[in-house]
């Protein structure tokens, strides 16, 4: 069977455990003299030009990763989806796929087109990429979309500032046909479509469960890290697509996010269970609705399960926490098609001596390392590696070479202000002295820390992290193993010396009190007998303070069967 039509066949999709959103992959990619045909009437038709994010929508588009959907909306189904999260046939759908061009020529090109005119959309080099029919054209809404997507008009949101500068004031609606794909670059060969994961899941490793898991700006950390092994020990195959192309300058740059990935998964995951494939898909920023399109954009390449961490393409404040986690109650199970499952906030508790979450550790904060990917990034732009608990260092010493800008500003600062950097990974620095340690005295306020701050707590990370649960198993083991040969011998000797030393003191104060008078003659050279007894209480008192030290004859009372081994062996021998 043909590579391009295999996975698109009804009868192939009904032997899987999954289905396309919508019930079809879509594929608008022509090929062979089809394709060649429509590229010389692309270069006959008017040309409207388009930037990057629109030519890897419109691949996205083609290729099936945004199914049901064959094209840029009309206003039908634009409207719907703003204001309803479905298309105007029900199907769920989070987030408008609109295409509204900006720039003159673009604009006068737009006024002399109508509905049931072509239209070829050409890239920077002025080449066809795609054909564009349209169904539609109306009236553009910036705020009406940026309000309904959002919740917001204001410029501050990246998402909300990319429509004021990206879109025009009308629409084009239709399905389009890709021409042309663009090169991947340094991902060409890593790049995989919904044609090749359907049948590398379902047909070449029978796969019967994939979980999916897209992730945005940052390098691979221990809390993907603990999503991605509790999917495992349930499910037959995880499915990793780090976002690629469309990030911020001052993110980790996607080739490092890439390797520093590869580095790890290589290392620490099973290989046959376990696939990388880079998304060349652009941020919108949605928060939730983003979140909802990633699921599907994960159904459409087969998975069965979207993993969901607690803040998925949030941004700042504008979304409360667990919003990205509270939108899939919007749906149903039965029309989102994909197994959702939602996790919440990942931290590392030096106490608990494991990756945890809210719903499995009780403990304070004092003994967490917050896995923050805003802090991460900041931590590895100052040139540190962050706590080996929150990130592998195999991970971090790749991603800190895509990090740009490096180093420090005249004021000893990077991008994030220094107290919001500590604080985003060590939280109980403002209130405690060290982790798991005495609360200070003032609070500290994040505008008062320095570099020697951040310095201090990285240091107290890397020395106490893995020695809080450490001291305390050393404590457990001290006072329960009865094979005193795994005790080192230097604790019980220390403390029997202490023990002795204690002793005498004892002793000595007892003699003292014996010989003391009621009254001193001078109170302040002298002692009476009240005053010397109070002492030796407090000496008394530390004695009994004193640990045991432990030795095996110590412990022979622990045993209190009487019977040797070889009975307990069914032997009759004495």
């Amino acid at each position: 069977m043909n590579k391009d039509t295999y996975v698109l066949d009804k009868e192939t999709f009904a032997r899987y455990p999954q289905q396309p959103h919508g019930g079809k992959l879509v594929n608008r990619v022509l090929t062979g003299t089809e394709r060649d045909e429509a590229m010389e009437r692309a270069k006959q038709l008017p040309t409207i030009m388009v930037d990057l994010e629109a030519v890897i929508t419109l691949e996205m588009i083609a290729t099936g990763v945004l199914s049901p959907n064959e094209g840029f909306m009309v206003e039908e189904d634009y409207v719907s989806v703003l204001t309803d999260g479905r298309l105007s046939n029900g199907v769920v759908w989070p987030v408008p796929l609109s295409f509204a061009p900006i720039g003159e020529r673009n604009s006068e090109t737009i006024k002399t087109l109508s509905v049931g005119d072509e239209v070829a959309l050409v890239d920077t080099t002025r080449e066809p990429v795609a054909i564009l029919k349209l169904d539609d054209i109306f009236e553009y809404d910036r705020e009406f979309r940026a309000m309904h997507l959002f919740g917001t008009n204001d410029r501050e949101h990246p998402g909300v500032d990319a429509i004021y500068r990206r879109m025009g004031d009308t629409a084009l609606g239709g399905p389009i046909q890709l021409l042309r794909r663009v090169h991947w670059g340094p991902f060409e060969s890593l790049r995989m479509e919904p044609k090749d994961t359907w049948k590398l899941f379902y047909e070449d490793k029978k796969f019967n469960s994939v979980g999916g898991f897209i992730t945005g700006a940052n390098p691979l950390h221990r809390g993907h890290e603990y999503i991605h092994r509790n999917a495992l020990e349930e499910l037959d195959g995880l499915f990793v697509q780090p976002l690629v192309e469309m990030a911020k300058r001052e993110y980790t740059r996607h080739e490092f996010r890439m390797l520093s990935y590869r580095s790890v998964l290589e290392t620490y995951y099973p290989q046959e269970r376990t696939l990388l494939a880079p998304l060349r898909v652009t941020y919108i920023f949605a928060g939730p609705r983003e979140a909802v399109l990633h699921a599907l954009i994960m159904k459409n390449y087969g998975c069965t399960h979207a993993l969901i961490g607690r803040d998925h393409a949030g941004v700042g404040d504008y979304y409360e926490q667990y919003a990205c986690h509270n939108i899939f109650d919007v749906y149903t199970a039965e029309e989102l098609g994909i197994d959702i499952r939602l996790f919440h906030e990942v931290y590392y508790c030096t106490r608990c001596d494991s990756l945890a979450t809210e719903q499995t550790c009780p403990h304070d904060r004092q003994y967490h390392l917050r896995i923050s990917g805003t802090g991460i990034r900041e931590m590895l732009r100052y040139g540190l590696l962050p706590p080996k608990e929150i990130v592998r260092p195999e991970s971090a010493r790749i991603a800190m070479q895509g990090v740009q800008p490096k180093g420090l500003d005249e004021n000893n600062q990077s991008i994030l202000p220094l107290g919001q950097t500590v604080n985003s990974i060590f939280p109980y620095y403002l209130t405690h002295s060290r982790l798991g340690g005495p609360k200070r005295r003032t609070p500290l306020e994040p505008q008062q820390l320095t570099i020697e701050d951040l310095e201090t707590a990285i240091m107290d990370a890397r020395s106490n992290a893995d020695q809080v649960y450490k001291g305390i198993f050393d404590e457990y083991s001290y006072v329960t193993d009865t094979l005193r040969t795994t005790q080192p011998d230097w604790v019980a000797a220390a403390r029997e010396a202490i023990y002795k030393q204690q002793e005498m003191v004892v002793e000595n104060l007892e003699e003292k009190v014996n010989q003391a008078p009621d009254e001193a003659s001078d109170e302040f050279m002298y002692q009476d007998k009240s005053e010397a007894e109070r002492e030796l209480e407090v000496a008394r008192k530390i004695f009994e303070d004193i640990p045991s030290p432990l030795r095996s004859e110590d412990l022979k009372y622990r045993t209190w069967n009487p019977l040797p081994y070889n009975r307990y062996r069914a032997s009759d021998e004495e």
